[in-house]
C-alpha cells in the first residue's frame, strides 16, 4: 500500500478531490443512463387529475413500491407501459379517481343511525350532486363538471309546491355541440324528481351561458334558432366536403354554406267546408188533407138561407164537395266540415345559399416542374349535381349553388411513397419519443466520457509523471524534496525568487532522456524569462532616469515608422 500511497501524496489534495468530483459525476451520470433504459417507456395512468385524487392515487403507488413520475403540477401521473392496465383496474377497485366529488359512497362511513334528519339530506343532496357530475364527466369532450341541485322542502299546507332548478359548470375541452348541451340538461331532469330540462342551467369555464333555465323568454328563443342555424351549416359543410374531396383530392375543395332560417313562430287554424260533400241529418214528412162541400142552387148569401132549417130539402142534390190533400217534407243535410290547427315553430328553412371553391389539376413532371390546369365545364356542371343533391336543393324556396374553379395559393403535398398509418415496424408516437430519448442519452454520455473525463485524467496523469520526475535542488547543489501538490517551477521560486542561478531543475538519476529533455526546456524557458525580466527592469530605470531623452527617442521612431 506504500506506493499507493506515496502516488497519492505526490498528486496533491487538488487533484485528488478533482478527480473523485469527475468520478462521483461519471457513476451518477451512468446510474441514471442506465435507469432510464432498464426502466422502459412511461404511459400516462390518469390525467386532469384533481389534486384529491392525485394525493390518493400516489398513496396507493407508493404502498405498492411501484415507479411512477409526476407532471403537470401533480395531474398527470405517469407509471411503466407494462403496468397501466392492472392498475388502472385496481384503483378501480378502490374508488379511484373519484373525480374530486363525493357520491353514494357517503352512506358507506359513519354511523348513519346517530345522524339527524338534517345531516342525511345534506348528505344525500351532495351524493345526488357527486354522481350526476361523475355521469356528465363521462360525455366525450366535458373535462370536468360541478352540478349545483335546489331541491326546496315542501312546506305543510301549502298548495303550490315550489319547483326544484339546477345549475352546472362545466369545463370542456373545445366546444360542446348543441345535442350534447341539451343531453345533459335531459340527464340531470330525468335523475331528479319533479325537474324539468327548462330547469336547467349550463354555464362553461369562461362564464358564458350554454343553456338557460329560462327558455320560454325571446332572448332564449334567438340564441336557440342561431344554435340551430350553426348547426345546419355546420352539417351541410361536412357533407359537402366529404363529398367534394373524394373526387378533388384532400385539402383541394374550400366549401361555405348560408343558411336563412324563419325567426317567426306561427300559429294558423282553418275551417274547411266541402259542397260536395253532404250527409242526409234528418227528414220530417207532413201530409194534410181536407173536404169541403158547397150548395148548388141560389147560392147568394141571403137571410133565409141563413135561418135554421133552410136548405135541408134538397140539399143533397144542390150541392158540391171538394177534397185537397197536401204532403210537405223537410230534409236536412250535413256539411263536411274540417278544423286544422297548425303550429309553426321558428327555425324552419326558408333559403340555402352554397358556395364551392374547387382547385385545377397539378401534374409533375419527370424534372419535379409541376403544371397547373384548370377543370373543365363539365367537370364543374357534374360536381355542382352532387352539391346541389347532398344539402336538397329546392329552387321554389330560392336555393343557390354556386361552384367556381380558382386556382389556390398552396401547392398540394404529396404523401411519401410507402407510408402507411401504422408506421415504420409497427412503432407508434410514444416508441419513436422513447428510442430519441435513448439516443440523445447514449450520445450525451459518451461526449461526456470523451470532451470531459478524458482530458481532466490525463492532465492529472500528465502532471504526476512530470512532478515525479522532476527534482529541484537549492543553490548548494542539494536536493529539495516537493510537498504535496507543488510544481517544480513553484519550488524554484519559492527557493529564489528573483534571483537568477539559485535553483536548478534536474532530471532525476536513471529516468529516460526524454524527461530530461523536458527538464532541459524547462530551465531554458526559465532563465529566457529571468533575462527578459532584468533587461526590462533596466529599460525602466533608463527611462525614469532620462525621460526627456526617452521621448526623443520614441518620437524619432515614430518618424521612421511612418
Amino acid at each position: 500500500m506504500k506506493p499507493l500511497f506515496d502516488f497519492l501524496r505526490t498528486l496533491g489534495a487538488p487533484r485528488i478531490a478533482a478527480m473523485g468530483a469527475v468520478a462521483l459525476f461519471l457513476a451518477g451520470f451512468l446510474i441514471f443512463v442506465v435507469t432510464r433504459i432498464s426502466t422502459g417507456p412511461m404511459t400516462p395512468l390518469y390525467t386532469d387529475l384533481t389534486f384529491e385524487d392525485s394525493n390518493a392515487i400516489l398513496s396507493e403507488l407508493d404502498a405498492r413500491a411501484l415507479d411512477y413520475e409526476i407532471r403537470q403540477g401533480g395531474t398527470v401521473i405517469l407509471v411503466p407501459q407494462e403496468q397501466v392496465l392492472r392498475l388502472r383496474m385496481d384503483l378501480a377497485t378502490a374508488g379511484l379517481p373519484s373525480g374530486g366529488g363525493v357520491g353514494y359512497e357517503i352512506f358507506d362511513k359513519g354511523d348513519s343511525l346517530g345522524a339527524t334528519s338534517f345531516v342525511q339530506n345534506i348528505n344525500h343532496l351532495r351524493a345526488l350532486e357527486g354522481e350526476l357530475a361523475r355521469s356528465i364527466r363521462t360525455i366525450k369532450g366535458v373535462q370536468s363538471a360541478r352540478v349545483h341541485l335546489v331541491l326546496p322542502e315542501r312546506q305543510l299546507f301549502a298548495r303550490e309546491r315550489p319547483e326544484p332548478s339546477a345549475s352546472i359548470v362545466l369545463k370542456s375541452r373545445g366546444s360542446l355541440e348543441t345535442a350534447q348541451i341539451r343531453a345533459i340538461q335531459h340527464l340531470v331532469a330525468s335523475a331528479v324528481e319533479g325537474l324539468s330540462p327548462g330547469g336547467v342551467s349550463v354555464v362553461d369555464e369562461r362564464g358564458r351561458l350554454l343553456a338557460s333555465a329560462a327558455s320560454d323568454d325571446v332572448q332564449g328563443i334567438t340564441s336557440t334558432i342561431e344554435e340551430r342555424r350553426a348547426l345546419i351549416e355546420h352539417r351541410l359543410i361536412e357533407k359537402v366536403q366529404s363529398l367534394v374531396s373524394s373526387v378533388v383530392g384532400n385539402d383541394r375543395v374550400r366549401v361555405r354554406v348560408s343558411a336563412d332560417l324563419d325567426m317567426r313562430r306561427v300559429t294558423e287554424t282553418k275551417d274547411l267546408f266541402d259542397p260536395e260533400s253532404r250527409v242526409v241529418r234528418s227528414t220530417q214528412l207532413r201530409e194534410e188533407q181536407s173536404n169541403a162541400s158547397e150548395p148548388s142552387g141560389n147560392q147568394g148569401v141571403t137571410i133565409g138561407n141563413e135561418l135554421p132549417g133552410a136548405g135541408q130539402g134538397g140539399a143533397d142534390a144542390g150541392s158540391a164537395t171538394q177534397a185537397a190533400t197536401t204532403t210537405e217534407e223537410v230534409v236536412n243535410y250535413e256539411i263536411s266540415r274540417t278544423t286544422s290547427t297548425q303550429v309553426l315553430e321558428a327555425g324552419s328553412i326558408r333559403r340555402i345559399s352554397v358556395a364551392v371553391v374547387v382547385d385545377g389539376v397539378y401534374t409533375q413532371a419527370q424534372n419535379g416542374d409541376v403544371t397547373y390546369a384548370p377543370r373543365n365545364q363539365e367537370e364543374l356542371d357534374r360536381i355542382a349535381a352532387l352539391v346541389r343533391t347532398a344539402v336538397g336543393f329546392e329552387e321554389e324556396r330560392g336555393d343557390t349553388v354556386e361552384i367556381v374553379n380558382l386556382r389556390f395559393a398552396d401547392l398540394p403535398i404529396a404523401a411519401p411513397v410507402g407510408a402507411t398509418e401504422a408506421g415504420f415496424l409497427s412503432l407508434d408516437k410514444r416508441d419513436y419519443f422513447y428510442i430519441a430519448e435513448v439516443i440523445v442519452l447514449l450520445v450525451v454520455g459518451i461526449l461526456a466520457l470523451l470532451l470531459v473525463v478524458r482530458p481532466l485524467v490525463r492532465r492529472i496523469l500528465a502532471e504526476s509523471e512530470a512532478a515525479a520526475a522532476i527534482t529541484v535542488s537549492d543553490a548548494d547543489g542539494n536536493p529539495v524534496k516537493l510537498e504535496a501538490g507543488e510544481t517544480a517551477g513553484e519550488a524554484a521560486a519559492l527557493l529564489a525568487p528573483g534571483v537568477p542561478g539559485t535553483a536548478a531543475v534536474t532530471p532525476a538519476a536513471g529516468l529516460p532522456s526524454q524527461q530530461s529533455q523536458v527538464a532541459a526546456h524547462i530551465e531554458q524557458a526559465r532563465a529566457a524569462g529571468e533575462v527578459q525580466t532584468v533587461a526590462l527592469q533596466q529599460i525602466g530605470e533608463m527611462v525614469e532616469t532620462n525621460p526627456v531623452e526617452a521621448a526623443g527617442i520614441v518620437r524619432q521612431w515614430l518618424q521612421e515608422a511612418a
